[in-house]
């Protein structure tokens, strides 16, 4: 991509004084100063992502590079064959695990800054991968670059120079949420990922991104991103510390206390769980009265039900799916990578909100992915994606993902998406009949009106 009539490329390494020259609102983007793109950096030198032996200068860094970076980073092999040797040396690495947060040095967020570009306009075989029938961007393959570089942002903000390898094991914990900013994703112009650390806890890294294209001559916003993530030791069996982040200047301060935020709410949102608790007064009152609405007057019975005009059974909107887990899929940890997991359960849910609504639909927000257990190489995954909730021309989706043992028999859930849709017409409603269902419905209905509040 070219800005100021050079190619820029940016490394992961910090971006010393001339981060304050981002400051302030980008106001041709829309984006926080912290994503604005660098112009005034570009024009005075070209930087290099730094790939070990490897230095590209003057050529912007892609995806690729990023993976490739990320398997030098904890010494993971391209080669199957070699990866379990790989693995197995990691585990001489825990004796350089710090022993509390305060041996760390303090990281600034302009030390995890990173930019990466997709060139799906100048490269024509890279376009094909990310290519869909509508002559779009599939968004599943942009879930898996994100997956990514939030993994890459948080390795550069505990970044070792004395250490070949990193000894930590950083994973995703969640997805807090990935707001759209623009329907379209044009397949033929070049997009920039930009991101960096936003809140750092003692084991866990929060890290925001933004995307844009390239279109009309200038780059527009098209999506922003915040991920939770999580440092293991070499084994991923137990937590390990991260560097503290020390905020600098108010915009900084303020990005840091949203954080804090972002994890009260949670925590919130958590305790409050209809796993947990029961619904509320109010909701109480919405199942009560879709349980009329479906009673047959004629019978005077609690048992005999109708479905009301323009609606649909909870049970008959549900698509599913199953997948063999290959090696192909894997992770640097040996495991099978959290992109790929989000890009199938996307998949799936978008089939379903098609499937219901009798067009295609649009994703007007991804919410709240729950990455419980790690996926291993050889599972069977099963999918089922439900639509939950309904509102005008919204259709909420959630995909449940869980591995079966074929031995054993056992069901262990491994991830929970959600999946906000926007059609061009009105959909039918969604029926629960059963309790489960209804608390499906009131679950869906919550992360709908949370999504409402965050546009």
């Amino acid at each position: 991509m070219f800005v100021d009539g050079n190619t820029q490329s940016i490394e992961m390494h910090p971006l010393t004084d001339q981060w304050a020259m981002c400051q302030g609102l980008d106001r041709h983007l829309g984006f926080p100063y912290t994503f604005r793109f660098l112009r005034s950096v570009a024009s005075l030198t070209t930087r290099a992502f730094s790939l070990g032996p490897v230095s590209l200068q003057g050529k912007a860094p892609d995806m690729s590079e990023v993976r490739n970076r990320l398997r030098e980073i904890v010494g993971a092999s391209t080669n199957w064959r070699d990866h379990q040797q790989a693995l197995a040396d990691r585990l001489s690495l825990s004796n350089q695990l710090a022993g509390s947060q305060d041996e760390l040095p303090v990281r600034r967020m302009k030390d995890s800054y990173i930019e990466v570009h997709l060139p799906l306009g100048t490269d024509p075989t890279l376009r094909e991968k990310y290519l869909n029938y509508h002559k779009g961007v599939r968004f599943g393959r942009i879930l898996e670059d994100l997956d990514s570089l939030a993994v890459l942002i948080c390795y550069s903000h505990t970044h070792n120079k004395a250490l070949q390898r990193s000894p930590l094991s950083i994973v995703t914990a969640l997805v807090d949420k990935i707001d759209m900013r623009k329907q379209v994703i044009h397949p033929d112009c070049d997009i920039k990922f930009t991101g960096h650390v936003t809140w750092v806890g003692k084991t866990s890294i929060e890290a925001k991104m933004h995307m844009s294209q390239y279109h009309d001559g200038a780059y527009t916003p098209v999506l922003d991103a915040t991920f939770v993530m999580v440092a293991r030791d070499p084994e991923n069996k137990r937590a390990a510390f991260v560097n503290p982040l020390k905020p600098e200047g108010p915009e900084e301060e303020e990005l840091f206390q949203q954080g804090e935020i972002n994890k009260t709410r949670r925590i919130e949102l958590s305790t409050a769980s209809l796993l947990k608790v029961a619904p509320t007064a109010e909701e109480r009152k919405i199942v009560h009265s879709l349980f009329l609405n479906t009673l047959d007057t004629k019978t005077v019975s609690f048992r005999s039900r109708v479905l009301p005009p323009n609606s649909v059974w909870m049970e008959d909107a549900k698509v599913k799916g199953l997948e063999i887990c290959h090696p192909q899929e894997r992770n640097i940890f040996n495991r099978i990578f959290g992109g790929f997991l989000m890009r199938k359960a996307y998949e799936l849910g978008w089939a379903n909100a098609c499937a219901y609504g009798g067009c295609r639909p649009n994703l007007v927000a991804v919410d709240d992915i729950l990455f419980q257990k790690p996926v291993e190489i050889g599972s069977l995954l099963l999918l089922s994606s439900q639509v939950c909730y309904t509102e005008g021309n919204y259709i909420q989706v959630r995909v449940h993902t869980e591995v079966l043992d074929p031995l054993t028999r056992h069901h262990n859930t491994t991830n929970v998406f959600h999946f906000t849709f926007v059609t061009d017409k009105d959909v039918p409603n969604i029926v629960p009949q059963s309790y489960g269902e209804s608390m499906l419905y009131l679950d869906g209905k919550r992360h709908f009106n949370q999504t409402l509040e965050s546009q």
